[in-house]
């Protein structure tokens, strides 16, 4: 009779008491999964993809760099734990030992080298080239050394591996850029020596990782880690409120009183890197410019000093802040925020003027101003929609008619690489922690052959901030580069191609009982730095 107990059970009633005990036997190993709720995810699984925030935000979990990135912009040891310039333009890289990949294989010196010749090839939209773009030739020396030779003397090269993601040479191998994509999307390729190994990603919803036990580093307490893409802010806070999300990046500023009076839940903030700024067409002609009834104009005003001044003045960057970004923000006056090396201590906060801005608007020849497409972000960086609309409103003080276009970060970025757009905003972060990564890419004009200018599409160009910035690149001597860097932005905020708006603040809120976080300045949310609660 006992033998044949299983056999005869109901169905149902073996199928309802597995799932008891599977209820019983799950409940230790849920405590170890984490769910987080981003407004953003990857845009592949291929690091080198893309530059973008979010991209590489995510694949963080996956891909080791040389160099990582601290919680305060901080260069310290990961696969390289040292370098030194052994010459002028020969950096020595010693690369960690005993390091595998997710697949049993050794990091050695052979994927550093894969992995920073295969960026020119496979980068896509906002390209990862200039993470690799001083990058001459690699040498392997051993196993576990690499020489980088590079175009000339490159102080910063540290600070730009820290997003040189290093891939698998045996994974990758082969892979071109039509189709990288799927073999890295489908799990093939994505072999990595992060603390979590790649499980499933469906595009703009979620992304499955699970711990690897081989890791290198310190054993992360979470099992399995789910990336969870809510743009919709609302939509973020109320699943957080019921418990279906453990915690939630880029609490909107007018929910944070709410989610810090809430028993269950813990809200932290930080000021981040991350500047909006407004990029102003420089080409004769622009796509997006005409007269208010919509006829050409015989030229493009914003290459006017005069009207980019007006542009300037007619923003009231304090009320962005305090009201657009409804406190999680603050203004600033130049595209590096002030913990920045290189950055301009002497130049002045920017005030609104609009009697000013009226009065340059009519030396300008625009007395009754023109019209002109805006578009910004919608789901980049906390506030970007409200800031862009306000932005809107404050244009149309000086008699110009703007089309305002907010547009998903995946819409909107190649649209501006194309050159798309007469006037936008989006967000960029200084990550490297030093101006020269920023100047370097969105203000030197556009030159493939120095590499330099990538972001620059717009036809802005001057000699004298070319030359500090290249200078800035070669100089060894912190101070005197970090001299030219500052120079550079003062030259910047004459000549006015960008215009910073406000620095961007963020706030993390979580299930108080179950997880805290360390902030990151670069506004990344790792799993690596969220902790179960005591």
């Amino acid at each position: 009779m006992t033998q044949t107990l299983p056999r005869i059970f109901p169905l149902w009633r073996r199928a309802a008491l597995a799932a008891l005990f599977g209820v019983a036997l799950a409940g230790p190993a849920l405590a170890q999964n984490l769910t987080i709720g981003v407004r953003a995810g990857p845009e592949s699984i291929d690091p080198h993809f893309t530059a973008t925030g979010t991209h590489a935000e995510a694949l963080k979990h996956v891909f080791d760099t040389l160099t990582w990135s601290g919680d305060k912009l901080q260069i310290e040891p990961r696969l390289a734990t040292s370098w030194k310039a052994i010459e002028p333009s020969v950096w020595e890289f010693k690369l960690r030992p005993g390091v595998k990949f997710h697949d049993g294989s050794d990091f050695t010196a052979e994927d550093v080298k894969f992995s920073i010749e295969r960026i020119p090839v496979v980068a896509g939209p906002n390209p990862t080239t200039i993470y690799v773009r001083r990058v001459k030739e690699v040498k392997i020396v051993d196993p576990l050394t690499v020489h980088i030779v590079t175009d000339g003397p490159a102080p910063n090269l540290p600070n730009d591996f820290i997003r040189l993601f290093i891939v698998s040479h045996k994974a990758a191998a082969g892979l071109t850029k039509d189709n990288a994509n799927d073999a890295f999307n489908s799990g093939k390729a994505a072999i990595g020596t992060g603390p979590y190994k790649f499980v499933s990603w469906t595009p703009k919803d979620q992304l499955v990782l699970d711990r690897f036990d081989g890791y290198w580093g310190e054993k992360e307490p979470w099992a399995r880690v789910l990336r969870k893409e809510l743009p919709n802010d609302a939509a973020r806070v109320a699943q957080l409120k019921a418990g279906q999300v453990d915690i939630i990046v880029r609490a909107p500023a007018s929910d944070v009183p709410t989610l810090k009076r809430d028993a269950k839940l813990s809200v932290a903030t930080i000021d981040t890197v991350y500047v909006f700024n407004m990029e102003l067409d420089m080409r004769d002609k622009s796509p997006q410019v005409s007269a208010k009834d919509g006829s050409p104009l015989p030229k493009n005003p914003l290459q006017d000093a005069k009207v980019r001044e007006a542009i300037d003045l007619a923003i009231d960057r304090p009320a962005l802040a305090e009201i657009a970004m409804e406190g999680l923000g603050a203004p600033v006056n130049q595209l590096v925020t002030p913990d920045i090396a290189g950055y301009n201590k002497s130049l002045p906060p920017l005030k609104p003027d609009l009697a000013k801005a009226k009065k340059l608007m009519e030396e300008a020849g625009y007395p009754n101003g023109f019209k002109v497409g805006f578009s910004f972000t919608s789901d980049r960086l906390p506030g970007d929609r409200q800031v862009g609309t306000s932005i809107a409103q404050m244009l149309a003080r000086i008699g110009i008619d703007v089309n305002a276009n907010a547009q998903p970060g995946a819409v909107f970025f190649p649209a501006r690489l194309r050159g798309e757009f007469s006037l936008s905003m989006s967000g960029w972060g200084t990550l490297t922690g030093e101006a020269n990564y920023t100047l370097s890419s969105v203000v030197h004009s556009n030159d493939p052959a120095k590499k330099l200018g990538a972001f620059n599409v717009l036809g802005y160009k001057n000699a004298e901030l070319d030359k500090l910035i290249e200078d800035a690149a070669v100089e060894m001597d912190e101070a005197k580069r970090n001299d030219l860097l500052a120079q550079a932005n003062a030259i910047v905020a004459k000549d006015r191609p960008r215009l910073p708006i406000v620095a961007v603040g963020s706030a993390w809120a979580m299930q108080k009982a179950k997880v805290t976080i360390r902030p990151r300045v670069d506004e990344d949310t790792l799993a690596m730095d969220i902790k179960p609660a005591k």
